[in-house]
């Protein structure tokens, strides 16, 4: 068995990767790991999932699997990644469990685990979990009696949920004609009703799941239909969420795209003109553009850079007491009012800026120019031979003094694969693409 987590939970083609087995395994090692505060008592665990298909089957299982730990298991049902973390809080549970592959196609799915109050595991906790699963142990407590755990549902999950994230924003959206993309994923069934009760005009896509088309097409990794139907609908902002809507992308009324560096830029100015941006400090991956950095630069924002992974930002915000980070894809977390990346609360903040300025989508967004990007992932050996090189090292410093301010380079091995991704940045596409290609020749030929 390889490693089990992954940046963002446990993840693989279901019945393949992911089965039941597995999922009932993790579940079990999970609430043996993150038992009851005091050793003895009965542990809490709130389950959701997203509509795909083989999440019915992986529900089972982890239910399953945590009520024969012993377990009470709150069944939230099909909601967003991020309402599962917000539950959790709620419920004052031990452990919440989320069944998704976000973005992920169709036959993909995932265990995504959150500890005591929403957060998710740090890497110990993950580490203790897997080993206790690699180990065979995750079965070796088991109630008899009364011991075993039950089940009962929360028929007032999403709405719970609604009710919290609209209790974020300041003043209504009326006025705001909304295409709002559900990726035919959990939030189709929370995201229009929130965004009309703000105030919003909304019309709604991809709100029609069957349990095969999640992000068929559709959604933030598919923002096409989104940009063709905010431009038919004459509508002001088109907003794209995935599968489990807990990232937010957006389109302007043109129909050009705003990702996750430009809406956190937004959303960072904002809450900084408000004296609500803690420290004056905003939390960013190392794929952030260099833009992004220019720009929060010029306002007096300092950026906290970490490694890719929204759990990274999360990290940083609450080992310094911040108030919001995100990354480029769209996963933005508000630490005061959640414990995860939220879709739904992004988007309500960057519908809030519009209202409160007057201003529209592509007027916000420029306040980010975007230096041309290109990555190039080059298939190598040994990855960590290329990290090792010093003729790759010197090939990069180089390419550094060439640049400047004006540009970067970030050489990144994957966490999965054997490659290594070349990324620049510089003024032009041209340049940035020459850099780039020769930079990715000398990590071929050293890999």
């Amino acid at each position: 068995m390889g490693r089990l987590f992954g940046t963002d939970g446990v993840r693989g083609l279901a019945n393949s990767d992911l089965t039941p087995e597995l999922a009932l395994s993790v579940a079990r090692a999970a609430a043996g790991v993150l038992a009851g505060r005091d050793g003895t008592s009965r542990p809490v665990a709130v389950v959701g999932r997203d509509p795909r298909a083989s999440g019915e089957m992986l529900e089972a299982a982890v239910v399953a699997g945590l009520t024969s730990a012993g377990a009470e298991v709150l069944r939230a049902g099909v909601v967003p990644t991020p309402a599962l973390a917000y539950l959790t809080g709620r419920n004052d549970a031990d452990l919440g469990v989320m069944i998704s592959a976000s973005h992920n196609p169709m036959p993909d799915n995932g265990l995504k685990l959150f500890s005591r109050g929403g957060h998710k595991l740090p890497d110990a906790v993950e580490a203790a979990i897997e080993r206790t699963v690699v180990a065979g142990r995750s079965g070796e407590h088991r109630p008899t009696g009364a011991g075993i755990g039950r089940v009962r549902d929360l028929p007032e999950a999403g709405e719970d949920y609604a009710r919290h994230v609209l209790s974020t924003v300041d003043q209504p959206l009326t006025g705001l004609r909304v295409v709002v993309d559900c990726a035919h994923g959990a939030a189709a069934a929370t995201g229009p009703d929130v965004y009309r009760r703000a105030g919003a005009t909304v019309h709604a896509i991809g709100d029609a799941p069957d349990g095969w088309n999640i992000n068929d097409g559709v959604g933030s990794t598919h923002l096409g239909p989104l940009a063709d139907t905010v431009r038919e609908q004459g509508a002001d902002i088109g907003i794209a969420h995935d599968g489990d809507a807990d990232r937010c992308l957006a389109v302007t009324a043109d129909g050009d795209v705003v990702d996750g560096d430009m809406i956190l830029a937004i959303c960072a100015l904002s809450m900084h003109e408000r004296g609500a941006l803690k420290d004056s400090t905003v939390v960013a991956t190392v794929m952030s553009n260099l833009g992004f950095h220019h720009t929060m630069r010029d306002a007096g924002i300092a950026v906290q850079t970490t490694a890719v992974g929204d759990r990274y930002v999360l990290e940083a915000l609450r080992a310094r007491g911040l108030s919001l980070g995100g990354e480029q894809s769209g996963h933005l977390v508000f630490l005061d009012h959640a414990t995860t990346g939220d879709g739904l609360l992004t988007g309500l903040a960057l519908l809030s800026r519009m209202a409160a300025t007057g201003a529209s989508l592509a007027e916000l967004a420029s306040v980010v120019q975007r230096l041309p990007q290109i990555l190039i992932n080059v298939p190598v050996t040994d990855r960590l031979a290329v990290a090792e090189s010093d003729e790759v090292a010197e090939a990069v410093n180089a390419v550094e003094e060439e640049l400047g301010d004006s540009g970067r380079v970030l050489l990144r091995p994957s966490g999965t694969e054997q490659l290594v991704r070349v990324m620049v940045e510089a003024p032009t596409q041209e340049q940035a693409d020459e850099v780039a290609t020769r930079l990715a020749e000398v990590v071929a030929r050293v890999g």
